[in-house]
């Protein structure tokens, strides 16, 4: 594709403004400091794998009890401390009974307030398990199939395409090239941060080119996979996937506080995410992006509290049957991103976290100014909600993803008590 000229909007994008339009100066300030995390992020899709736990800054398995959950409150205020850390953490431990709720840091660096559990957040790609939530209940109810393929749900994506099934989007063994590594989505994006991009057309940005290998012959991480899911999803039902999501997700689990906005705004209260790049002072770009460009590959905006009734729902099997929940547990080589805890290997829009205290589901994501996981036993009843205020993944800080992902292996040893035998 040819980039299209600033002067006029992509025909994919809508103008973007409203009273709430940073300066020029504060805005190119903007582009400077969120074009490495914008890279990182828009490139991370190429990074999934199996991946083993780091062994560097383990620490003792603690286990579920009072002094595990204080080992994990020094490990996340260290973690703050940390050059290029968060400015704020939240974590929320829920095992049968209420939820522990463990913090450091700040929700806002202007005023000092802490965070809550029901201050808002960018879920990023955990917004993914949403996705496979509202396909494996259609697949439950007979709309759709895992072997529905694209040809036959969605005719006008390219005839390349058209043998790529609902399963392999699932688990990302698609082979759709990303359209978010597309240099023209990129160079838009820098453009104006806050454009408004028809979400439905994402997939256009990509649409000349074939896949990247035969569907189900490897695994690969890409945003254009949930984007495909939801499309289906909508033309299975003729229902807007913001719908589907209300119907299937959202009230079954009681998420009050959970939307998919096209938008920039974050509803209030909310956790402020940052740009850190050491030794420049922190930059706030909660707001600084539209979510519509990542839309049900990461546009969800929730709050720890309903992520922490989502996963629990979820990884429990609670919106679906047992016989699609055995389908999607058939797990495959390949991690989320960033990588969870532990050994990683990914069934259909969920992942399997292998770690030394026993194994958890869940789904990472990350975000500028946001990284995510969500984590629960197989049948739901322990559950963990991990939430930074700025973005970390291997792109921006290698380092600090091993540390990162060492402490939330504490965590799943908090949660769940050191492994017996």
């Amino acid at each position: 594709m040819s980039l299209t000229p600033a002067s006029r909007p992509h025909p994919g994008t809508h103008p973007a403004g409203g009273p709430r339009s940073p300066r020029p100066r504060r805005r190119l300030r903007l582009r400077s400091r969120l074009r490495p995390s914008l890279v990182a992020l828009l490139g991370a899709s190429c990074l999934g794998g199996l991946l083993l736990a780091p062994t560097a800054g383990a620490a003792s398995d603690g286990g579920g009890d009072g002094r595990g959950e204080l080992a994990l409150q020094r490990q996340l205020e260290e973690l703050v401390a940390t050059p290029g850390g968060p400015p704020g953490v939240i974590v929320v431990l829920q095992r049968d009974g209420r939820p522990r709720v463990l913090r450091a840091g700040v929700a806002d660096l202007e005023t000092g307030r802490p965070i809550e559990p029901t201050d808002h957040m960018r879920i990023a790609s955990t917004a993914k398990a949403f996705s496979g939530a509202v396909a494996l209940r259609l697949v439950q109810q007979g709309e759709l199939a895992l072997d529905s393929t694209i040809g036959d749900t969605l005719p006008r994506l390219p005839d390349a395409w058209a043998s790529v099934t609902l399963r392999q989007l699932l688990n990302h063994t698609s082979g759709l090239p990303d359209y978010s590594e597309d240099p023209e989505f990129l160079e838009l994006l820098l453009e104006d941060p806050r454009r408004t991009f028809d979400p439905r057309r994402l997939l256009d940005f990509v649409a000349d080119e074939p896949l990247r290998f035969p569907p189900g012959s490897r695994y690969q991480y890409s945003n254009s996979d949930n984007i495909a899911v939801a499309l289906m999803a909508e033309a299975a039902t003729r229902k807007p996937y913001e719908e589907l999501l209300r119907r299937i997700v959202y009230r079954p689990l009681g998420l009050t506080d959970t939307s998919l906005p096209l938008g920039y705004e974050m509803p209030e209260p909310y956790m402020h995410g940052y740009a850190v790049e050491p030794p420049a002072p922190p930059e706030d770009v909660s707001e600084a992006l539209s979510a519509s460009g990542v839309w049900a590959s990461g546009g969800i905006v929730s709050t720890p509290r309903d992520m922490t009734r989502f996963i629990r729902g979820y990884a429990a099997g609670e919106l679906t049957s047992r016989a699609v929940l055995r389908e999607q547990r058939r797990w495959i080589e390949g991690a989320s991103e960033p990588a969870g805890p532990g050994r990683n290997s990914a069934g259909l829009a969920i992942f399997r976290y292998d770690t030394r205290c026993g194994v958890v589901l869940g789904h990472t994501g990350n975000f500028p100014g946001y990284t995510q996981l969500i984590a629960a036993t197989p049948d739901g009843r322990r559950s963990l909600t991990f939430s930074l205020t700025t973005q970390v993944n291997r792109t921006l800080d290698p380092a600090l993803v091993n540390r990162l992902r060492a402490v939330e292996e504490n965590a799943v040893c908090t949660l769940l008590g050191p492994r017996r035998g």
